[in-house]
């Protein structure tokens, strides 16, 4: 595994979403690495996670949702490889953004005083206005009010005010105290917010010593920053200029000029704070406050020459997705009717995603739609060309949706579900397609299912997700054989194929836990049979139990009570060759 190239790397992801004014954190702190030409499976139950966290790959979140933090890095040499032209306009636009930013550069000598002024500002603020804890406690009373009330209306709507009259008086009347309660709440903020800034304005004494120490922080600040800055500060200036006009280069000048202004401020902001540009996380940073950054290599005397730094997370516009959805990372769905248009012909929806992605002619990508068709396992496909979608069986269109996939040959293939409509014996035949196709391809899989015989097949490692983060993670055989977390015992112990004659199918009591709320210590800690004190006290961390291998169990912590593997799961090689072929 370590001989492979990491082509995708996230870390540390989190991505939550806005719903009736509450947010819902659906992945909490993630960190996963995909290799080149390696399958990997993510497993869990429905509203752990899976669709999302692959979603965050291609740009194709929902509308509420949102990378709050952590990145996701693509290694895409060809992707990465970067050339703007030199002409007078670029020439201009770098020697402005140069002159500009070693303006800047002199904010650097006075940075601690910097932080001193916006320290004493904080102080002075916080005593005029609510301290963390009151404002975290006043904003978290109303958002809750507001959302019970926003349920409680949407019930509302459901009732019929004919024929239940009485619990519609009931309910509206419930709606009203709400909304007189938020009323109050939010006076009562505001008039906490004005004694405080009263008492302050009152504190003679306090505004005094305000004024002084601002005074002197500011005298002291202007003296430090009209030094001249240094000849190597200079070259660095200049290479930003040239990475900053490589990163925007892509755009259209207008879009450029805009980009080129926000990143001069971004580089304001933290040279006043004294950031250390010099190091390459720090600069990677400032950059993907607006564009992802593009690190300058090597010019000629018309050319730039540069390398991108793919941050997944971080791209802001638009237009950046379509080189890489389609093109770099595709996705196949779980239901293929819905994934197809039904009034566009097979041929046509082929062709067109070639036409979009690769510099080619209308005959040429026919060809190439044919060529892909027979891949796929279509017979005759010249004569079924020019079908419709309703004119397949649903197998034969799900190995459309794998062509369309597969159209521009892309470096991830994320296979939502991509069985879960199918017949058992159609399940079997796509999944040893897509295999196939991955030894001609070498494209990466990322398998989201929670059909574990699916992961036996299908699978060269497996990532355990819930409660929107991965509690285990290891190769296929540890995960199925060798199993740590109490979670992945659960869901092996599911398995109908381990159950005996004459016993009851176990399966997992509760439900998983709600992602509105902030979870404290195991996720899966009330669902958990073997639950330790402090599994309800303190997250576990990722414990290392192989070189592959790894479990997010305070099991493994050395301090814990030796706990056996469910018995319905010990030894279990010789079932899971029987029931799943492996």
């Amino acid at each position: 595994m370590e001989k492979k190239k990491v082509l995708l790397s996230v870390d540390n992801l989190h991505v939550n979403f806005r719903v009736r004014g509450r947010t819902l954190s659906a992945i909490r702190g993630i960190s996963l690495d995909f290799y080149e030409d390696e399958s990997v499976a993510i497993v869990g139950e429905s509203g752990s996670g899976k669709s999302v966290f692959t979603k965050t790959f291609a740009g194709m979140l929902d509308a509420n949702g949102y990378i709050s933090e952590g990145s996701i890095i693509f290694n895409d040499e060809e992707l990465a490889d970067t050339k703007v032209t030199l002409d007078n306009t670029a020439r201009k636009l770098i020697a402005s953004t140069w002159e500009n930013l070693n303006k800047y550069s002199q904010l650097e000598a006075g940075a601690e005083t910097y932080k001193a002024i916006l320290k004493l500002e904080s102080e002075k603020k916080a005593r005029e206005y609510l301290s963390d804890e009151e404002d975290q406690a006043s904003t978290a009373q109303i958002d809750d009010l507001t959302f019970r009330r926003t349920e409680l209306y949407n019930q509302k709507l459901t009732i019929d005010s004919h024929k239940e009259k009485e619990r519609y008086k009931s309910v509206s009347a419930e709606i009203e105290k709400m909304d007189a309660e938020i009323k109050e709440l939010k006076k009562r903020r505001e008039d906490t917010i004005a004694a405080h800034r009263k008492a302050a304005k009152a504190d003679t004494a306090f505004q005094q010593e305000f004024q002084t120490k601002m005074a002197a922080l500011k005298q002291t600040y202007s003296g430090q920053i009209v030094n001249q800055i240094s000849e190597e500060t200079k070259r660095r200036n200049e290479i930003l200029a040239k990475e900053i006009y490589l990163s925007v280069g892509r755009y259209p000048l207008r879009k450029r000029i805009k980009f080129i202004r926000q990143l001069e401020k971004s580089f304001k902001k933290a040279m006043s704070m004294g950031l250390n540009l010099n190091d390459e996380n720090v600069r990677n940073n400032v950059f993907d406050e607006v564009v992802f950054r593009v690190r300058y290599l090597d010019e000629t005397a018309d050319t730039l020459h540069g390398t991108c730094v793919l941050n997944l997370a971080k791209v802001h516009y638009a237009k950046d997705w379509t080189k890489i959805r389609g093109g770099k990372i595709a996705t196949v769905f779980q239901d293929p009717m819905t994934s197809l248009n039904p009034i566009i012909t097979i041929g046509k929806q082929i062709t067109s995603v070639i036409l979009k992605h690769q510099n080619c002619s209308e005959i040429e990508a026919r060809a190439r739609a044919l060529t892909l068709m027979k891949k796929v396992g279509i017979p005759n496909a010249e004569a079924r060309f020019d079908d419709y979608p309703f004119q397949y069986s649903g197998g034969m269109r799900q190995r459309i949706v794998i062509a369309i996939a597969l159209s521009c040959q892309p470096k991830i293939l994320i296979c939502d579900e991509p069985t879960t409509a199918l017949d058992v014996t159609i399940q079997a035949q796509i999944l040893k397609l897509i295999k196939d196709l991955q030894k001609e391809f070498h494209y990466t899989i990322v398998f989201i299912t929670h059909d574990l015989g699916v992961v036996a097949n299908v699978a060269d490692r497996v990532a355990v997700l819930y409660g929107g983060q991965v509690v285990e993670l290891g190769t296929c055989e540890e995960v199925f054989y060798d199993p740590k977390h109490p979670y992945t015992w659960a869901l092996l112990s599911s398995l109908p194929q381990l159950a005996q004659r004459n016993t009851k199918l176990y399966s997992i009591t509760g439900t998983p836990p709600s992602l509105y709320n902030k979870i404290v210590g195991d996720a899966f800690a009330p669902r958990n049979p073997y639950c330790l004190k402090i599994d309800t006290l303190k997250e576990p961390p990722m414990f290392q139990v192989s070189e592959t291998h790894f479990a997010k169990t305070w099991l493994l912590d050395p301090r814990a009570p030796k706990v056996e593997k469910p018995e319905i799961i010990q030894n279990i090689h010789e079932k899971l060759v029987e029931a799943f072929n492996i």
